[in-house]
């Protein structure tokens, strides 16, 4: 089960990324921490590059991809609109 707190920090914004999914209404994309951590960045330099992001926040981002590889449902994920 994905926990649903960590998928609370995931939204999307029309007008940010053409509504990718981001962190915390943040201009960090869920795509950009995933290929950092593809690439073998590790959370910690990740969180050092990025100061205003959280532990919490590289957990959800590999929430969120689970939960799209295990095709759950995705309804905390917050769109909004300006």
């Amino acid at each position: 089960m994905v926990d649903q707190e960590l998928l609370k920090r995931i939204t999307a914004d029309p007008e940010i990324f053409g509504g990718k999914p981001i962190i915390r209404g943040m201009r960090i994309s869920v795509e950009l921490i995933l290929s950092l951590l593809a690439q073998g960045e590790t959370a910690e330099s990740i969180l050092s590059d990025y100061p205003d992001l959280e532990p919490e926040d590289i957990r959800a981002c590999l929430a969120y991809a689970h939960a799209v590889v295990a095709h759950d449902r995705l309804d905390d994920i917050q769109i909004t609109s300006r």
